[in-house]
C-alpha cells in the first residue's frame, strides 16, 4: 500500500517574504536561521542529510554535497500568516481571500451575541495579546467574576481563556463549540481556541487541554480525495482541528512534541491501534497519509519568545525523524516541511509571514535541488503522485 508521510514542524520558517511588511513583520525574520544563531548552532544530522543546510546557511547545519533527498524554499500563495491557512493550502486548498483578524478586539455586536448565547455573564479582555500574558494580567478578575478571558492575535483567531478549577474543562469547549457555530456567520473567523489553564503556586499555567475548531475547509482537499478514493487520512496532533474533520479517516490528540513523534512512528512501523482512534469508516484502505503537526515550536517557544527552548525541540524532532527514515518501506514517501514562522528572537508574539522549507525524501529518490517552489499546494501534488 503507498502511503504518504507529511511532518509540519509548527512555524519553522526560512526567512522573510516579500510581503513581511503587509504583515507588520521585519525583514530580518527567520525563525530556523535565527534560532540556530542564538543556540551557537543546531544539531540537525538527519535534516542535514535531506539537504535542510543546501537551503541558506544555518549555524551547525552544514551545507551537504550528496544530500539523500529533495529539498526547496516554498513561498504560500494564500495571504495569511496562520495554521490553517498553511495546513489548507499544504492539502491543496489555496484560500481565495484571507481569514478576517480583529487587531483592534472584537465588535461588539459579536461579543454581545457570544455572551447571550453561552450565558457566560460577561467577557473579560477582547483585544489582541500574548496568550501567557492576558492570563496573567486578568486571572484575578476572572477568579472574581467568574467571566471567560476572550482575546485575539495578528491571526484570525478567537481564543477564550478559563481556570478550569473554576470554570469546567467541558464547559469552555461548550463555550467554544457555541463561539465556532456564531462565527461560521458571516464572520470569517479561521479558529476558536480554547486555552484551558490553572493556577498553580499562585501563577496561571496553560494546561495541555487546548483545543482547536476551525472553520471547515471550504473546498474539498487532498485529505477529502484519498478518503474518497478508499484511502485512510491518519491526522496526529491537531490535524483533526485544523480541518474540523474532513477528510479524516482516523485521529488522535497530542500533549506533546514527543507523544506526536511517538505516534508518527508507530504509525509508520504499522503499530499504532488505528481501530482505537477511528472516527470514519473505511474498509481495506488502498492507500494511506499519516498527517502529524508538531506544535510546541511555535505554541511552547515561538509565541514564548524563546529561542533555546525552540532549538533543543528541533534537535529532538531530528532524532526522531531519523528513526522514522530507518522504519520507511519502499511504497513510502516522507515529507518534512511548516506551515508559517513565528521567530521567537524579534520583537513580538505573532507569527511571521516566512518561506517554509521543504524535505522529500522515499528510498531510491534521486536527489535534487527544487529552488524556490511557489504554493504550498506543491506538498498535495508531490503526494497525489505518489499515492494515486
Amino acid at each position: 500500500m503507498k502511503r504518504a508521510i507529511i511532518v509540519v514542524i509548527d512555524s519553522m520558517g526560512v526567512g522573510a517574504m516579500p510581503d513581511f511588511k503587509e504583515y507588520n513583520d521585519v525583514f530580518n525574520c527567520n525563525t530556523l536561521k535565527n534560532v540556530a544563531e542564538f543556540c551557537g548552532g543546531l544539531n540537525l544530522p538527519n535534516m542535514q542529510k535531506l539537504g535542510l543546510g543546501n537551503l541558506q546557511e544555518f549555524k551547525g547545519i552544514k551545507k551537504n554535497a550528496n544530500p539523500v533527498g529533495k529539498y526547496a524554499m516554498i513561498a504560500e500563495k494564500s495571504k495569511g500568516k496562520d495554521t490553517t491557512t498553511g495546513h489548507w493550502e499544504i492539502a491543496g486548498l489555496v484560500l481565495d481571500e484571507p481569514f478576517q483578524t480583529y487587531p483592534h478586539g472584537f465588535d461588539n455586536e459579536m461579543i454581545h451575541k457570544f455572551i447571550e448565547m453561552t450565558s457566560c455573564g460577561g467577557v473579560l479582555g477582547n483585544y489582541p495579546a500574548s496568550g501567557t500574558q492576558v492570563i496573567e494580567d486578568l486571572n484575578e478578575k476572572h477568579q472574581k467574576t467568574k467571566h471567560p478571558i476572550v482575546y485575539t492575535s495578528a491571526d484570525s483567531v478567537f481564543q477564550i481563556a478559563c481556570d478550569i478549577d473554576l470554570i469546567p474543562l467541558e464547559t469552555l469547549y461548550k463555550w467554544c463549540e457555541i463561539a465556532r457555530k456564531m462565527l461560521d456567520n458571516g464572520y470569517n473567523i479561521s479558529r476558536v481556541i480554547a486555552r484551558p489553564y490553572r493556577v498553580i503556586d499562585g501563577k496561571p499555567t496553560r494546561t495541555t487541554d487546548r483545543r482547536d475548531y476551525s472553520v471547515v475547509p471550504t473546498k474539498p482537499t487532498l485529505l477529502n480525495e484519498i478518503q474518497n478514493s478508499g484511502g485512510e487520512v491518519v491526522g496526529i496532533g491537531k490535524i483533526e482541528d485544523i480541518f474540523s474533520k474532513s477528510g479524516i479517516t482516523h485521529a488522535v490528540h497530542t500533549s506533546s512534541n514527543k507523544e506526536g513523534l511517538e505516534l508518527t512512528l508507530k504509525a509508520v512501523k504499522g503499530e499504532l491501534n488505528l481501530d482505537e482512534i477511528k472516527v470514519a469508516e473505511v474498509d481495506n484502505a488502498n492507500k494511506s497519509l499519516i498527517f502529524t503537526n508538531l506544535v510546541d515550536t511555535d505554541m511552547l517557544f515561538g509565541h514564548r519568545n524563546d529561542p533555546a527552548g525552540y532549538g533543543r525541540a528541533l534537535e529532538e524532532i531530528d532524532v526522531s525523524l531519523g528513526e522514522m527514515i530507518k522504519n520507511l518501506k519502499d511504497d513510502d514517501l516522507l515529507i518534512i516541511t511548516a506551515d508559517h514562522g513565528c521567530d521567537p528572537t524579534v520583537e513580538g508574539t505573532d507569527h511571521t509571514r516566512e518561506y517554509v522549507p521543504l524535505l522529500v525524501y522515499h528510498k531510491n529518490i534521486v536527489p535534487e535541488d527544487l529552488n524556490l517552489v511557489i504554493g504550498f499546494d506543491y506538498i498535495a501534488q508531490i503526494v497525489k503522485d505518489w499515492i494515486f
